[in-house]
């Protein structure tokens, strides 16, 4: 039996005022060009399929498309769950109705308790969605106390487990945040003071855990309780990560291993550092200069629109750093000094505005008004 584990697609995202939906069209491509040529049982999505709860339309035609060409056409069973970023009640709407085109929503805690239970070659699989809740609602359904996260995923896994059948292998789909586990920028925090954290032991019952919020793949406490990453990278502190699906199997036994399907977006998320002067000419010749880039400059100097200069070679600079004005933090003020005084910096930007340096009465001229303005600023 083999199931593809993906989430986090975050349909309609911006960055830095971009939208994103063209990249992640393109890697939902993926993903049905993958299903094509190497069959699998079920797509499942572990939360955070739309950026908000309520999303743009283009992300909702965008769902729509793949889940007509992978259920209606390819026939694929997808099961999905919200997340903390998505509306339960409106991902979920319709969901009984579109359980027999192979669609499944698991979007309420009734629906949580009765699996998809999906035939395979090593025998029936029930797979159990847990929606994205917090522990006040747990406590509301449950009508028993959870006083955090842990607490109300453990009351949750405990009615799942009571639904077990023999000779049945179990996979959960769950939206939280495990324990000790690798965070990202990029990720929407559950809520404060560490009270989000959740135990994998909760977990150890089932045959596998797809897992869904944190960005970077990977497992936690044990093999088969695993984040398959997002979709794509959301944030620069997502540069290095390895971004894609996981292939998991199982046998007769239960798990039987995972493995990482990489997934590629058009537009990767970089970060390039250096002098101005330096990295234009980089982009001259860089075979990815369409990337989408963050710039931390190390000139000392002022510079004239450097944003502009830069995207004549990297036209998708999105954010511009310059830590080379910067010398140190004054920890008493917690201000940052700039590494030159104003009147070199006005030298700097005049040099570069003009094409030519301050006469001796101009530079005169202009230390007498910096020397007033700032007196009046201490007076």
């Amino acid at each position: 039996m083999k199931f593809l584990h993906t989430s986090d697609w975050h349909l309609g995202r911006q960055f830095h005022n971009v939208s994103l939906l063209s990249d992640q069209q393109a890697v939902l491509e993926q993903i049905i060009s993958y299903v094509i040529a190497n069959p699998v049982d079920a797509l499942v999505v572990a939360g955070d399929i739309y950026d908000r709860s309520v999303p743009p339309t283009t992300a909702i035609e965008l769902l729509d498309q793949f889940i007509a060409r992978v259920c209606g056409e390819l026939k694929l069973p997808v099961i999905m769950i919200p997340g903390n970023h998505d509306g339960a009640q409106r991902l979920g709407f319709a969901a009984k109705q579109m359980k027999s085109s192979g669609l499944h929503i698991i979007a309420n805690f009734d629906d949580m308790q009765t699996p998809v239970v999906i035939e395979s070659d090593v025998g029936p699989v029930a797979f159990y969605g847990m929606p994205y809740n917090d522990p006040e609602l747990v406590r509301h359904y449950t009508q028993q106390p959870a006083k955090d996260h842990d607490q109300a995923h453990q009351l949750l896994v405990d009615l799942i487990c009571q639904q077990f059948q023999p000779q049945q292998k179990n996979v959960l789909l769950s939206h939280c945040f495990v324990d000790g586990a690798i965070e990202s920028e990029s990720e929407r925090p559950l809520s404060i003071g560490g009270s989000d954290r959740v135990s994998h032991e909760h977990f150890m019952k089932f045959d596998y855990v797809a897992l869904g919020h944190l960005h970077q793949p990977q497992k936690k406490g044990e093999e088969y309780i695993r984040y398959s990453g997002s979709l794509m990278k959301y944030s620069f502190s997502e540069q290095h990560q390895a971004k894609g699906m996981t292939l998991v199997e199982l046998g007769e036994n239960g798990f039987v291993s995972a493995t990482h399907i990489p997934l590629t977006a058009p537009h990767q998320m970089r970060i390039i550092e250096g002098e101005l002067l330096d990295l234009i000419e980089q982009g001259k010749t860089d075979p990815n200069s369409h990337d989408y880039i963050l710039a931390r400059l190390t000139d000392k100097h002022a510079i004239l629109d450097p944003m502009e200069k830069l995207r004549k070679v990297y036209p998708n600079v999105l954010h511009l750093e310059k830590p080379g004005m910067l010398i140190g933090v004054d920890q008493q003020m917690g201000k940052a000094r700039l590494a030159r005084g104003e009147l070199d910096m006005f030298k700097d930007f005049f040099l570069e505005a003009k094409q030519e340096a301050l006469t001796t009465d101009q530079e005169s001229a202009i230390s007498d008004i910096i020397t007033q303005l700032t007196r009046q600023q201490e007076a």
